[in-house]
């Protein structure tokens, strides 16, 4: 059992990590009241631009477009989150019907630019990111193995960003304020604080956070744009639901569900689970997925304000 665990570790880590910047995201904008829905679009924005830029760059820069591909992602699922941003807050609009809309167009949208830039809509990297030992670490009897071999440079930013957001979150003024904008925005607006500005800012964070995880698909277990990411949005929005929309408890979560991603698409690497049929093994996520928010849902408390307009002029 050990052994599996070691096998299947490092795979475990790169289904989880995308995961889990995408639902830290989403954190970010439902805990200032916006519900975000359109994750998914939002990661294939950023795993479209990635491939963009990087296919056209790698010849210059080598290695290095891969890592400015992450920032250009970011920067990208930024500016497409502005649409949800603007539709929920300034217009008021139905923010599962935005994100809905968002995730239609993010796919209709990138599969067009992509068929007409390559002819066939997908776009191939020449390269991606390389796995590494962390020299001493990797030796550490049992953490080793599990922690510190065959990892990406994407894990360890990833890990970095969770550290981030869950400083800012319970030890800033800025995440106080997020959290009171989902929680009572009015209380923040008597306190002179501009609740939509706190609100853009979570929806901007969800945007770079989704970006960033669809390039990190891209980048390591991927390899190439096609138009999705495999329902990796909507697996990271059961998580955060699934993680009481706390930092630690989205980390575990996401864990669980990498986890389960592993034995659906790694099991033929490891003898042991090559006895059961694919059938199962490949819906198995999306069926433990169900089954965690059946279960899990009504113990969960989601910001009081979530998914409610603000409106400035009622107290």
């Amino acid at each position: 059992m050990l052994d599996i665990l070691v096998n299947l570790f490092p795979y475990a880590m790169a289904f989880t990590m995308p995961i889990l910047v995408t639902a830290l995201g989403g954190l970010c904008s439902e805990r200032s009241g916006i519900v975000n829905i359109g994750l998914e679009g939002l990661m294939v924005v950023g795993s479209f631009s990635a491939a963009v830029f990087i296919s056209r760059f790698y010849p210059i820069l080598g290695g290095n477009a891969l890592w400015f591909g992450l920032l250009v992602a970011m920067a990208a699922g930024a500016v497409f989150s502005l649409l949800h941003a603007f539709a929920c807050i300034n217009l008021r609009a139905n923010h599962v019907i935005s994100g809905i809309a968002i995730n239609m167009i993010a796919a209709a949208m990138t599969v067009f630019f992509a068929r007409t830039m390559t002819g066939s809509g997908n776009i191939l990297l020449r390269n991606g990111l390389a796995r590494f030992s962390v020299p001493v670490l990797a030796e550490i009897p049992l953490a080793g193995p599990l922690l510190f071999r065959q990892s990406y440079g994407t894990t360890w930013l990833i890990l970095v960003v969770l550290v981030l957001v869950w400083f800012v979150l319970y030890y800033t003024r800025f995440g106080m304020r997020l959290w009171a904008a989902g929680e009572h925005p009015h209380a923040l607006d008597a306190a002179g604080v501009s609740v939509y500005r706190i609100q853009y800012s979570g929806v901007l964070l969800s945007g770079m956070f989704a970006g960033l995880g669809g390039a990190t698909i891209l980048v390591t277990y991927s390899g190439e744009f096609n138009g999705s990411v495999s329902g990796m949005g909507f697996l990271a929005l059961a998580a955060l639901i699934f993680g009481k929309w706390k930092p630690l408890g989205v980390l575990g979560s996401t864990l669980f569900f990498g986890f389960a991603m592993t034995i659906a698409n790694a099991s033929q690497a490891e003898p042991a689970l090559q006895a059961i049929p694919e059938i199962i093994l490949k819906v198995f996520p999306y069926v433990v997925t169900l089954l965690a928010l059946i279960l899990f849902s009504r113990t969960t408390q989601a910001p009081r304000a979530l998914g409610e307009p603000f409106d400035k002029g009622k107290r």
